[in-house]
């Protein structure tokens, strides 16, 4: 496919205000398809036809499931969505997210009601972006599962316990220390919570070190993650770009 071109409506500001606008102009003016840059959709019928057939892509842990490789356009797609404010986008990525889940859970994934927790985002960049991409994914996983038949909810249970390094250019025995112990599960985050299963949830995966971190948290705090499971996954650590 041909790369992402330019939008043909204007850049939106970041925050609130500017992505509600994004939102708005999103109708009355389409982008370029986020990922292959089709002109007047956000999300032309060839991308999302990729996005919802991709094959699973293998990570490095077992207990986590990835629903497509981190190649274009799925690449495309959560870029946009993260960092251009493309929110529409969330729908099919939760869509994407949901199977992740499923393929993750296997013939448990209807055994009990599931909690989806997102991997928390720094209070630094949702201010940035205007918006927490990775909670608005699980919420769109956790519709998605419900629409499956599947009793799902999402909620924000990790919180960052200290600042960490950016994990660019690390490998994954830095990312591991780097990572360990900067998360912590938020006070009174069970209560309502008991007899859901844990599933972590993150728009991409590189080495796992975040995840394993993630669940240590939920372990420490008596909520052991069941699985994990992720919009994409990199094809090889050398190829990770965001930290995952």
């Amino acid at each position: 496919m041909p790369p992402c071109s330019s939008p043909t409506r204007p850049p939106s500001a970041h925050g609130p205000f500017g992505h509600a606008l994004a939102g708005l102009l999103d109708v009355l003016l389409p982008a370029n398809c986020a990922g292959c840059g089709a002109e007047r959709t956000q999300l032309c019928p060839a991308c999302r036809e990729v996005l919802a057939t991709a094959r699973p892509a293998p990570t490095l842990l077992p207990w986590a499931h990835a629903a497509a490789p981190y190649t274009d356009p799925v690449r495309q797609l959560l870029l946009a969505h993260k960092e251009r404010g493309a929110l529409r986008l969330a729908g099919p990525l939760g869509e994407a997210l949901g199977r992740a889940v499923r393929s993750a859970l296997g013939s448990r994934a209807g055994a009990a009601p599931l909690l989806l927790v997102p991997m928390p985002s720094a209070r630094a960049a949702v201010r940035a972006r205007g918006h927490d991409p990775t909670l608005r994914l699980a919420g769109a996983a956790a519709r998605s599962l419900r629409r499956a038949g599947l009793d799902a909810r999402a909620a924000a249970l990790l919180r960052h316990a200290r600042p960490v390094a950016d994990q660019t250019g690390l490998n994954a025995a830095e990312r591991r220390r780097n990572l360990h112990g900067a998360l912590t599960v938020l006070p009174r985050a069970g209560a309502g919570l008991a007899g859901r299963h844990p599933v972590l949830v993150d728009d991409l995966v590189t080495t796992g070190a975040s995840l394993v971190e993630a669940a240590r948290a939920l372990a420490d705090a008596g909520l052991p993650a069941r699985a994990a499971a992720t919009v994409a996954a990199t094809v090889s650590a050398s190829a990770a770009r965001p930290a995952g």
